[in-house]
């Protein structure tokens, strides 16, 4: 009798305890919280590093007691350089037509005085939909030194100059391309020597062929605190 007992108890002990699990109501609703992905910082284009080297170096050239054009108060009130900001948009790849048997000329400066110069090419490119042409020029000077013999030489002026950028215009340096396009990096542009110091420097003058009727608002810009 006993045993009929125990097993009647081990049928219905699971039985029970099932019954006790508490079932879900129609009223639960499920929770499902949101995961959070991070991501590391993408990585800055190659353009962007190399725009970002150029402020660098410009900004540590004029801290250079050795090689600043600032004197005086001028240098040690320097912190850094106004830049606009970085737009690729002004970075364009320009045809470029090599001016064939070239005539050397005096490239007049800002103290009457002339460097020798010849033209090396034109560059053609679209910026906004509309078509520029500017002139390229070779330094017959630096020409015969091993260290710039590929350098290249742009002076332009546009309509920022007077208000965000210095008026004489601004220069881009740059390099002898091996075809015939050349990059054209306005982010790249900075102010001539003598727009900080017009007493110890001579600049070449922008020739009139070379001003863009357009607002170059890119590379650095300038504050007119140099001259009084």
């Amino acid at each position: 009798m006993m045993k009929k007992y125990i097993l009647f108890l081990l049928l219905i002990i699971p039985v029970f305890i099932f019954s006790q699990k508490k079932k879900p109501r129609k009223t639960d609703k499920l929770v499902i919280k949101p995961i959070v992905c991070t991501f590391p910082e993408p990585i800055k284009s190659k353009e962007i590093q190399e725009i970002k080297t150029f402020q660098n170096n410009l900004n540590k050239e004029y801290l250079d007691k050795a090689e600043t054009p600032l004197r005086g108060d001028n240098f040690a009130n320097f912190k850094q350089h106004p830049f606009f900001p970085i737009d690729l948009k002004y970075r364009v790849n320009a045809k470029f037509i090599k001016t064939e048997n070239p005539k050397p000329f005096d490239l007049p400066t800002s103290s009457g005085k002339s460097k020798s110069y010849q033209e090396f090419g034109k560059a053609i490119f679209n910026l906004e939909g509309k078509s520029y042409t500017l002139t390229i020029y070779q330094s017959l000077d630096l020409m015969k030194m091993e260290k710039y013999k590929d350098y290249l030489f742009l002076p332009f002026r546009d309509e920022t100059n007077n208000k965000e950028t210095y008026g004489g215009g601004k220069y881009m340096d740059l390099k002898i391309p091996e075809g015939d396009t050349i990059i054209l990096d306005f982010n790249k542009s900075y102010q001539p020597f003598c727009a900080y110091n017009a007493y110890d420097y001579n600049c070449p003058i922008v020739p009139e062929q070379n001003k863009l009727p357009v607002k170059i608002k890119a590379g650095v810009m300038y504050e007119d605190i140099y001259h009084h």
